[in-house]
């Protein structure tokens, strides 16, 4: 694990990548009188996860939605390629089928409902959603429900995606699948991703590097690699070792 310092914070930038890649530095951001970032400075090569982990009220969600420019920065500079943001909630429409939920960013993207039904519905087999086509929001489980959002951020055409906690409000046993599920997803559609959550386990799972958080306002406090084979186990030795190396990073072990 390596601990990084605190960038000097620099007039507030938002610029275009010319590759797939984030780059945030010394960025600060305030919400009125509560400062949710402060200094923050990260890198998310092409086609690299990169988890964003540390305790709640950290300013990880803001994150987020400055990388895919919904808020700009107070200080600091932002350089991302064009990014798409799947957040907490999957954010489904309930008068949508489900097909036409996944193809919601061609339709804004000026697609006719034929064209994005159609684009949409090629992945519906490998996203394990195959024959639920024209079923409802509430007549999916929540696992389907996330991956209906997933599957409509991945549309969305974007070289980077943004996930903010996609699988919090699951049950453990459907976090699992979901976990297994999306190391495979990414596999057969390489993005750069930037992964919010709070769980430890999950980071190391799924990422290549993972980036530690402290408590708001949220600073960079430390790095850990990831540098084990996919498909990862969480009872592999390494994967617990790695677990307890961040949790001790963030002081909660």
């Amino acid at each position: 694990m390596r601990t990084q310092t605190e960038a000097p914070v620099a007039e507030p930038r938002h610029v275009g990548s010319g590759d797939a890649g984030v780059a945030l530095d010394g960025v600060a951001k305030a919400f009125g009188d509560v400062q949710a970032l402060a200094g923050v400075s990260l890198r998310a090569e092409p086609r690299e996860t990169v988890a964003v982990v540390g305790p709640s009220g950290c300013g990880k969600s803001t994150l987020l939605e400055l990388v895919c420019g919904l808020l700009e920065a107070d200080a600091g500079s932002v350089r991302s390629a064009p990014a798409a943001l799947m957040p907490q909630r999957d954010g489904l429409l309930p008068w949508l089928s489900a097909l036409d939920n996944a193809g919601l960013a061609l339709r804004v993207a000026g697609a006719s409902r034929a064209q994005a039904r159609a684009q949409a519905s090629e992945p519906f087999a490998a996203f394990g959603l195959a024959g639920f086509e024209r079923a409802r929001p509430a007549e999916l489980s929540g696992g389907m429900r996330q991956r209906v959002a997933f599957l409509r951020t991945l549309l969305a055409g974007r070289p980077v995606l943004c996930l903010d906690e996609p699988f919090g409000a699951l049950d453990a046993l459907t976090r699992t699948q979901l976990q297994r599920w999306l190391a495979g997803a990414l596999a057969r559609e390489p993005r750069t991703v930037l992964l919010v959550t709070h769980d430890v386990e999950e980071a190391v799972l799924l990422a290549d590097r993972i980036v530690l958080l402290s408590p708001r306002p949220g600073r960079v406090v430390g790095e850990l690699e990831i540098a084990l084979p996919r498909p990862r186990e969480r009872t592999d030795r390494r994967v617990v070792e790695l677990r307890e190396h961040a949790l001790q990073a963030l002081g909660v072990a």
